[in-house]
Order: C-alpha cells, then structure tokens, then sequence
C-alpha cells in the first residue's frame, strides 16, 4: 500500500504519544503510595490523546484565518444554532475501567480514508482524498490518515486486496481509528469482506455526502428528498442476521417440536425489511410530486410575467450563497463547510434601467456525486435548466479549479443546460496572487474574478449579467395616454426603454417589451 507524505499522518508520533502517556502513569503508580484519582487519569489520558497528529487540513475548505463574515451576509441565525450542537473533539467514549463511566462525552468519530488509483493519476486521486477528508470533517469526524494504494482495478473482494487490508488493519489499529472510508461507492460484499478483515466499521464516500445532506436539509422537500436517496441507496445493501431471517411461518408442526406455525419458511425478515423500504420510497416519491405544483406556479407566474431567472450554480464551497448574499443582501446562510445548503434560495434583483430578474442559489454539486442525490434532487436542479443565465462559480483557491469546471458542466449537461448562457466566476480572488490569476484566465479566459469577501468584481459581474439577460420579444412604438400611466410602468418594469418623450397626446415610447405586454400596447401604436 503506497502511503503518499502529502496525504497520510504521522502514525508512530501516535503510538509514541500513547506509550509516554501510559508510561507517565506506570511511573506515578510506582512514585506514589496512595492511588490516583480517577478525575487527574481520565484528564490526562484526554490531554494525550488532544496531540494525536491528524491528517493535514482539507483543501476543499477554506482556511479559518481568511473566513469572514461581513453586514452582506445578515446576521445567520441559522450557523449560530447549527453551530450549537457541535461535538466535543478530544474526550473518549470508551470505558477504559469503571471509574469513568461518570466522565463519558460525545466524541468525534476517528477515521482513516483509503483510495485505490491507477497509475498515472495519484495527483487526481490525492485531490480527491483531500475532498473526502473535507467532506469527513464536514460530517463531524477526525481524520487520522489516509493512503492510497497504486493499482490497475480495485480488488473485487475487497476493494484493496487480502494483502493491504491486512495492513490497513494495522494502521487503524495503530492510530486508534474506529471507521474506514473508502474514496468510491462500495459494493455490499465489498464493505463486507473488509469490515470482516479491519474489525472496524467500513464506509464509502456515498454514504458521507448522504450523511452531511441529512444533517443539513431544512424544508420538507429537502427531507424528503434526502431520504428518499437514502432508503434507494440502503434497499441493496440490506444484510440478514441468521435466525431473524425467518420470523413468520406457515404450515404444519416442526421437526423440532416448536409448535404449530413453525415450519415455514414464509416472508423472511429482510424481505419485510424490503417491502416496507419500497412502500416508504413510493410515499417520499408521491410526496415530493405533491410538492411540484407549487413550484411549477410560481415559476408560471415568473414566466407569465416575463421575468428573466439567473441561476447561481457551482462546485460546493465554491462561495455561491456569499455571492448571492453580496449582490441581492439576502442573508442565506454562509458557513465554510460542504453542501452548507441546500434548499434553493430565490431573491429578487433588477438592473440598471429597472428591468426585474431572480437570482437563484441551487445546491453545490462534487465530484463523483452519488446518483440517487441527483435523481433526488432533480426537482432542485430543474431551476438550473429552466434559467435564463447561468452564474458558474469556481473556487478560485482551491488546487484543482479544472476538475470544478468539468464537474459541475457534466451535471448542467445532464439536466439539459448546455445552452443557457454561462458567466464563469472564479470567486475569492483575495487569495489569488498574479501568477495563479493567469493560469485561471487560460480555463477560462471570459471569466470573471470576484470575491465576495472583500466586493472586488461584483460591480462588474453585475453589469456582466444585465448584459446577458435575454431582451424582451417584440419592439413596440406607441403613443400611452397619460390616464393610462400603469402601461407606462409596466414597460418601465419589464422591458427596454429606448426613447421616451412626452407630448400633448401621451408619452411616446419606443422600447423592447414582453409579448403579453406587447399585446396591451397594440391599440396605442403610432
């Protein structure tokens, strides 16, 4: 197994760290007479374990240092009560003898990420262990180390082989590591056969992006929509256990002499297990048509009225909800973590000349994004296909902006958005020096560099989608009677003003307006 210095801990600064601890304490046992109070041993054993060196930041999520949040942002009730029930790092759930049972805390859950890459590609697949170890934090874990092991195909069996599963079992054991994550989705068998091998419990990457949506999903839509990608992904990786696989029978007495009803074999326990899952899934599914009609009016009513939609999409973290929050001041909350939200916000915003178009905040999307999220999520991310402009943003900082592009054009090109106008953002330009701001203009050399920490560039992106904006169908010269000023307004709101004058009969526009609008306007023509 190839352990890359970039990606994996420092394991034996780990078992030095324990044996001093324990060895400080043999001493102290030898030293003194009377016996140590368990509060002083318990203190200092969580002391020792606070200098566990960890796997390196996450580059996936901002530096600390450079996050803020300023007066654009609101004041984000909803980060402060997220933030609130935050798990305490640090403090051990085990009970290492029975004097603590008094001092027991939520911890956070230890973990050791494993990717398996061909050759050729291990800086694509350090980028990706990095996301993942980004996307682990995000979930509320410790990453202690990650490796990755160079092969042509993961191992059928278990993903890494007999061989390096071995070792992996070694290391989690060496670092105190209570789950495996694996950088793929895995197959059933696969999490199985290496659970049986590292003793310890054996997750994918799937099951992570599953996890931080269902901590984060606030409407009703956004719940079901997540449960129902979570019972999709649960139904085929359903495991029995042994003798509950036949709970109900049918049939004449046993051999055994249980009784009557006990030979069976009728409907296993999992296939109950089964059936209720499907029935739940057929409940969420009709639930969430149950939720179209009410988001298919409003977007009638946007269309009726001719209201042009600028939908805001990107790589998740990328600073969307900043940007929207910097441009329309609508206090979405901003939180430097992966799919921070995920219900889409719609603000209102208008142009310069008084035209009135939304704004659009959608759902982050990531690499290797889980299928069933975006069956899910297909009534989300309608809002991107039905948009008139697309507002792409791209971190900026981050190290493989290239892989960002592809991703997120891959899921536009996939709900059926390939040609909707895009304006490419790279956000956070604050932390770009020159040299990285020319690599950037070569992925994409109309794009635009913005931060929406500092308002650099938001000006200019907003002069950028006025222009974009589609311009309303048909060209009207009329003569408006001066009772009938609301078609003058009308006009003023959702059209084009080319030249307006007053004479003694009325007010005599030329200008660009919507067909409906067009159509109240005929009897005024000049």
């Amino acid at each position: 197994m190839t352990q890359n210095p970039g990606i994996t801990g420092t394991t034996e600064a780990v078992g030095d760290t324990d044996v001093a601890a324990d060895t400080a304490v043999s001493a102290d046992v030898g030293s003194v007479s009377h016996p140590i109070d368990p509060v002083d041993r318990v203190l200092s054993r969580a002391e020792s374990r606070s200098g566990i060196h960890v796997f390196g930041a996450a580059q996936a999520l901002q530096d600390q240092t450079t996050v803020s949040y300023g007066d654009t942002d609101g004041d984000q009730w909803d980060r402060e009560e997220r933030a609130a029930l935050r798990r305490v790092p640090g403090l051990s759930t085990e009970l290492e003898d029975v004097t603590e049972v008094e001092y027991r805390q939520l911890r956070l859950e230890n973990v050791v990420l494993i990717g398996v890459y061909p050759q050729g590609s291990q800086e694509d697949a350090e980028n990706s262990l990095r996301e993942l170890a980004a996307l682990s934090e995000t979930a509320g874990a410790v990453v202690l180390d990650g490796v990755l092991q160079r092969r042509p195909h993961p191992d059928p069996a278990t993903y890494i082989g007999r061989g390096k599963a071995a070792e992996l079992r070694d290391l989690v054991a060496a670092v105190g590591a209570d789950t495996v994550i694996a950088d793929t989705e895995l197959a059933p068998s696969q999490r199985r056969a290496l659970e049986d091998v590292v003793k310890v419990k054996v997750i994918d990457r799937t099951t992570v992006i599953l996890d931080i949506f269902s901590q984060h999903a606030k409407s009703r839509e956004g719940k079901a929509q997540v449960e129902l990608a979570q019972l999709e992904y649960l139904l085929p990786r359903l495991r029995g256990w042994g003798d509950s696989m036949s709970r109900q029978a049918g049939g004449q007495v046993g051999a055994g002499g249980a009784g009557m009803g006990s030979r069976g074999p009728g409907e296993t326990k999992i296939e109950l297990d089964r059936r209720r899952i499907r029935t739940k899934m057929a409940q969420l599914r009709k639930q969430l048509r149950d939720f179209a009609p009410a988001r298919e009016a409003k977007r009638a009513e946007r269309k009726r009225n001719t209201i042009p939609a600028v939908a805001i999409a990107g790589y998740t973290n990328a600073g969307k909800s900043s940007l929207l929050n910097r441009l329309t001041r609508a206090g979405v909350l901003v939180e430097n973590a992966l799919f921070a939200t995920l219900d889409t916000s719609v603000r209102r915003s208008e142009t310069v000349d008084g035209r009135v178009y939304t704004l659009t905040d959608t759902v982050g999307f990531v690499r290797n994004l889980p299928h069933q999220l975006v069956e899910a999520f297909r009534s989300t991310l309608e809002e991107v296909g039905d948009a008139d402009v697309i507002v792409h943003v791209v971190d900026g900082s981050h190290p493989d902006p290239a892989a960002q592009l592809q991703t997120v054009r891959d899921v536009i090109g996939d709900v059926g958005a390939r040609e909707v106008p895009e304006i490419v953002v790279f956000n956070k330009a604050d932390l770009l020096d020159d040299d990285t701001r020319l690599v950037l203009r070569g992925l994409a050399p109309q794009a635009l560099f913005v931060s929406s920490r500092t308002g650099e560039g938001v000006e200019e992106l907003r002069a950028r989608v006025e222009a974009t904006l589609p311009l309303p169908a048909v060209e009207v010269r009329a003569v408006v009677p001066y009772d009938r000023g609301d078609l003058v307004s009308a006009v003023h709101e959702h059209g084009i003003i080319l030249s307006e004058e007053h004479s003694a009969e009325g007010t005599v526009l030329h200008a660009h307006v919507p067909a409906i609008l067009g159509g109240r306007l005929a009897p005024f023509s000049a």
